[in-house]
C-alpha cells in the first residue's frame, strides 16, 4: 500500500512493490541461513525490517523444537530440533516464537504508521513540491536571455506605429 501511494500508476506500483517484497525476503533466511548473509546490508538491517524473516523463524521455531529426529548413522545419539535450527538454519534459539509473532505486529504497526503519514501528508508534500519546482524554474528562466522582459523588445511586433509619411527611403511604399 505504500508502494501504490508513491508511484505514479498501477504497473509501476506492480513492478516496484514485487522488487521491494523480493529484497525483503532475500534477507529472510529462506534461500541461505541469516550467518550466510553478508552483515553490511542484508543481515542487519534487512532481516531485522523483514516480515518474512520474523515469520520464518517463528515457523521453524513451532514446527522444530521439541522434536527429536533419527541421526545419520546408526549408533549416534538422537538430533534435536534446536541443534538443527541452529546449525543448519541459523536460527536463535534464545527466545520463543512469541517473541517473533511480536515483531511481527510491530512491523504491522509501523507500516500502518508510515502508510498513514504518507496518506495524510502526501498532498502537501506534493504541493510544496510543485511550488519549490515552479519557483526553481521561473528563477532559470529569467537568467535566460531569451526570455528577460526588456522595457523595449526588438521584435516587430511591439515597435511603435509611425505614419507613413514618416518613413523615408528606398524600402518606403511612398516612393
Amino acid at each position: 500500500m505504500i508502494v501504490a501511494l508513491l508511484v505514479p500508476n498501477f504497473l509501476m506500483g506492480v513492478g516496484v512493490s514485487a522488487l521491494a517484497i523480493m529484497f525483503l525476503s532475500l534477507a529472510s533466511g529462506l534461500y541461505r541461513p541469516l550467518p550466510d548473509l553478508p552483515k553490511f546490508f542484508w543481515r542487519y538491517p534487512m532481516a531485522y525490517i523483514s516480515f518474512t524473516s520474523w515469520a520464518a523463524q517463528g515457523q521453524y521455531k513451532n514446527d522444530m523444537l521439541g522434536l527429536e529426529f533419527d541421526p545419520f548413522v546408526q549408533g549416534e545419539p538422537k538430533i534435536q530440533g534446536k541443534q538443527i535450527l541452529q546449525k543448519y538454519f541459523g536460527v536463535r534459539v534464545n527466545y520463543s516464537k512469541w517473541w517473533d509473532l511480536a515483531a511481527l505486529l510491530f512491523l504491522l504497526l509501523c507500516h500502518k504508521l508510515v502508510f498513514l503519514s504518507i496518506l495524510k501528508y502526501k498532498e502537501r508534500l506534493v504541493l510544496l513540491l510543485r511550488r519549490f519546482c515552479a519557483k526553481r524554474t521561473l528563477k532559470d528562466l529569467a537568467l535566460r536571455p531569451s526570455f528577460r522582459k526588456e522595457k523595449y523588445g526588438s521584435s516587430r511586433r511591439n515597435q511603435p506605429l509611425h505614419p507613413l509619411s514618416a518613413q523615408e527611403g528606398l524600402a518606403s511604399p511612398l516612393s
